[in-house]
């Protein structure tokens, strides 16, 4: 199974994020959109943020794994990670997400 997890942001972190999780080939595919305006309640009140929003092409398997590391890398005292299955998709694109995060898939199964 495949995901899709959404994760909001500062501009200035997407790079760092999206780095990091590739760099540990837990995801195949990150796509940074800028210009987002959320708007949240936070401690009690109304709050609001500029931010980019990150969604990250991964398997469902490497969810916990990928969610430890954007947590570190982020801002954030409580990041939106939002994971998505996907219920179908482009079958070659699907096996090269799978092709793409299979290092980290064969090392987890040596241990």
């Amino acid at each position: 199974m495949y995901l899709v997890v959404f994760v909001t942001c500062p501009a200035d972190s997407a790079d760092k994020i999206a780095e990091e999780v590739l760099r540990r080939r837990l995801a195949a595919c990150v796509n940074m959109l800028g210009g987002v305006r959320s708007r949240f309640w936070w401690e009690g009140k109304l709050d609001s943020a500029d931010e980019s929003l990150l969604l990250i092409k991964t398997r469902a398997e490497l969810f916990r794994r990928l969610e430890r590391v954007v947590r570190q890398v982020h801002p954030y005292e409580v990041p939106e990670i939002l994971g998505i299955r996907v219920e179908d998709g482009s079958r070659p694109y699907l096996e090269w997400i799978t092709n793409e995060t299979a290092s980290v898939a064969r090392k987890a199964t040596k241990h």
